[in-house]
């Protein structure tokens, strides 16, 4: 199937013949992140909520491999609803929940409708290529969220580039910053010790950071308790 492209060269969902679409970077991402997740969830149960769920793709991958959670994806454009409504039909997994409308960036969260079941403590939150393409008040809000409904030691989990201090700039995420901000100058690669230093002012822990293929990061947040 041929992908869409948009004028910073990424890849863009391409629609399937019903309303479900198809992210092509899925198909290179979905399995490493839903291995880490397994590994980092198996044993867990309870809610974990998506921020940014997209096509719909990975929450479906991760709804499937980790039957013991209940898994609420959101999204903050709403004319990616139905793709993610269609593609939770397609599964019928017993433990996906329909997707709700959430703008992460503007605390309190309100999801609309209200779906995932905030006031009892998430598992884990989980964020598939977000900070980057979003504005820096996306990330405060993520965070400042995830302070919020987490249960003590639930898990943040962020995947994507980032920038290290510790480490040079893969030319190729140079690049795709360098595009990221001529589309947008709100966007951007996010500094790892920037997003440490919002996470600790919201009382969340760094958990860990685990190199993935193509120059990408998973890094996790804790709540401590």
């Amino acid at each position: 199937m041929a992908q869409n492209r948009s004028a910073s060269g990424a890849a863009q969902p391409v629609p399937s013949r019903d309303a479900r679409a198809h992210s092509p970077v899925f198909h290179r991402n979905g399995p490493i992140i839903t291995a880490h997740l397994c590994g980092l969830l198996s044993a867990a149960a309870g809610d974990v909520l998506e921020i940014g769920s997209g096509a719909g793709q990975h929450i479906a991958a991760f709804a499937a491999a980790l039957p013991g959670l209940t898994w609420w994806p959101t999204e903050a454009d709403p004319g990616r609803i139905p793709s993610i409504e269609a593609w939770r039909r397609h599964t019928r997994l017993a433990n996906l929940r329909a997707p709700a409308i959430l703008d992460a960036a503007r605390t309190p969260w309100r999801p609309e409708p209200p779906g995932p079941p905030l006031g009892r403590g998430l598992t884990a939150i989980i964020a598939v290529n977000v900070v980057h393409i979003s504005p820096w008040p996306a990330t405060e809000g993520i965070i400042a969220g995830a302070a919020a409904h987490l249960a003590s030691g639930g898990c943040l989990v962020l995947y994507g580039p980032f920038l290290r201090d510790d480490a040079p700039t893969a030319p190729s995420n140079a690049a795709f910053d360098a595009q990221l901000r001529a589309r947008d100058p709100a966007w951007g690669l996010r500094e790892i010790s920037a997003l440490d230093a919002l996470a600790g002012a919201n009382g969340l822990l760094p958990a860990g950071a685990t190199e993935v293929p193509a120059n990408n990061l998973i890094l996790e947040f804790r709540k401590p308790g």
